[in-house]
C-alpha cells in the first residue's frame, strides 16, 4: 500500500508545476486550498452516502476519490503520506481515549 501512496504523492508533486488547462490536479492547486478542501468535503459526503447505502463497489470508488483528494490536500500543505503513516504508527497500541487526551495536554503546555 505504501508504494502506491508514494508513487501518487510523487505524481501530485509533479503536477504542481503542470498547466492547469491540461491537468485536473494542477487546476486544483491553482484554485488554492479552499477549493481543495471543498472537494475533500464533497468526497467525504459521497463516501458516507455510499457506506450508508451499503453499495460496496460504490464505497470503494468514493473512498478512492476521498483518499486521492486528501493526498492533494496534504501535498498542497507540503506534507507527504508518510507523515500521516508515521502518526498512525505512533498511535499504534495506544488507547484512542488516552491518545486524544495527550493532544490536549501537549497543546496546553505550549
Amino acid at each position: 500500500m505504501n508504494d502506491i501512496l508514494n508513487r501518487l504523492a510523487e505524481l501530485l508533486e509533479q503536477r504542481k508545476g503542470a498547466d492547469p488547462e491540461t491537468s485536473y490536479v494542477a487546476k486544483l492547486y491553482a484554485k488554492g486550498m479552499d477549493s481543495i478542501l471543498k472537494k475533500v468535503g464533497e468526497e467525504a459526503t459521497e463516501t458516507i452516502l455510499a457506506a450508508k447505502n451499503a453499495d460496496k463497489q460504490h464505497l470503494i470508488y468514493e473512498t478512492a476519490d476521498l483518499w486521492f483528494h486528501t493526498l492533494v490536500m496534504l501535498a498542497q500543505a507540503d506534507l507527504k503520506p508518510q507523515d500521516v503513516l508515521d502518526e498512525l504508527a505512533r498511535r499504534e497500541g495506544l488507547s484512542g481515549i488516552a491518545e486524544k487526551a495527550s493532544r490536549f495536554e501537549k497543546s496546553a503546555e505550549k
